[in-house]
């Protein structure tokens, strides 16, 4: 039995506890919160204990492994923390808000031997994990053109629910550290490395630091070119696109659906994975930040459980997840100096 730790109760934590319930061999054992009464009615509806006390929960003997759900710019200074109790970690998206807090972090976990993972739930889906077989296999060929677009609704008061969000210090960032990471990350994982950008990001309609829209040009380390589009200024709010553009073959990934899936060469599985539109449940939040589904958390908790016991890395590991943050970072230093950033 793999036994978590929780710290942060807000409303990403209620899937974390849900996923750690469906997998088998891993069980919630304590969560902690800054503020009392939300933490103690999350311990109340999960089963758990609840801890006052951060490192009172570090400290227990009976937790392996931590999953944080806090504020992201919070998240480099939890792990380090609990690497250093020699607790493997689980950390909700983004890993932190800058390069040098994660590789600060990842450098802790190294010297104390525990493993680090990145939630990115949506490469888990069904159509993405055919995606990446088919770029693995070459059936698109050179790639030419590949796109994340994330054209979201996020309304006024979704900012003003919790003071975090929208800021600097907490948020890192707005549309794409927040919500268009997830398909940041995608592109990356399925594209490949990103090696100059070239981006706007502006503040147009909500009263946050961040930016509530952006558009960056991507050229790919493979030559081919791209686009990342973010905001959350988009009634009533559209599902977030990936497309993969190639010599030989193109995929359109709609919410992990595969819209497009058609190469010049035809497989006999082609049809199962076009029928993957009637069986997705890895969702959306294109204009409700919870409707999504548990399944990718599940799968990447299974993951991340069986990666403990067999002593080997995550299937997305802190290395991993660091790749999306420098990318949007890189996006946010071409729009303030107006430039192409190389990275």
């Amino acid at each position: 039995m793999v036994k978590f730790g929780l710290v942060g109760t807000g409303s990403i934590a209620d899937f974390h506890a849900r996923a750690i319930s469906l997998v088998e061999g891993a069980q919630l054992v304590a969560a902690h919160s800054r503020m009392r009464e939300n933490g103690e009615k999350f311990a109340r509806e999960n089963g758990c204990d609840f801890e006052p006390d951060l490192q009172a929960l570090l400290a227990r003997s009976d937790i392996d492994a931590v999953a944080i759900t806090t504020p992201s710019g919070t998240h480099a200074e939890i792990g380090i923390g609990a690497a250093r109790a020699g607790k493997h970690i689980l950390c909700e998206k983004p890993i932190d808000v800058t390069v040098e807090k994660i590789d600060a972090l990842i450098a802790v976990c190294r010297e104390n031997h525990v493993e680090l993972g990145a939630i990115f739930q949506s490469r888990f889906g069904a159509g993405a994990q055919a995606a990446k077989r088919a770029v693995e296999e070459g059936r698109l060929g050179q790639l030419t053109y590949c796109s994340a677009q994330v054209s979201w609704w996020r309304a006024a008061e979704y900012y003003a629910q919790s003071s975090w969000r929208g800021t600097r210090a907490l948020d890192g960032g707005g549309a794409l550290m927040n919500q268009g990471i997830h398909a940041v990350d995608l592109l990356l994982w399925l594209a490949g490395a990103v090696v100059e950008v070239s981006a706007r990001c502006q503040t147009i309609l909500r009263d946050i630091e961040t930016e509530d829209n952006a558009v960056a040009w991507l050229r790919f380390a493979h030559g081919g070119l791209g686009a990342i589009g973010g905001s959350t200024v988009c009634y009533p709010g559209e599902a977030k696109r990936i497309e993969l553009k190639g010599s030989r073959g193109s995929v359109t990934l709609v919410d992990d659906v595969p819209t497009l899936w058609q190469f010049d060469e035809e497989r006999a599985e082609d049809e199962n994975i076009r029928a993957l539109a009637q069986q997705s449940r890895i969702g959306g939040g294109a204009s409700d930040p919870r409707a999504i589904g548990v399944e990718g958390h599940r799968a990447q908790y299974e993951d991340f459980v069986a990666a403990i016991r067999e002593k080997r890395r995550p299937a997305i590991s802190g290395e991993e997840g660091r790749h999306a943050v420098a990318l949007i970072r890189a996006i946010y230093q071409s729009s303030e100096e107006n430039r192409i950033v190389r990275l």
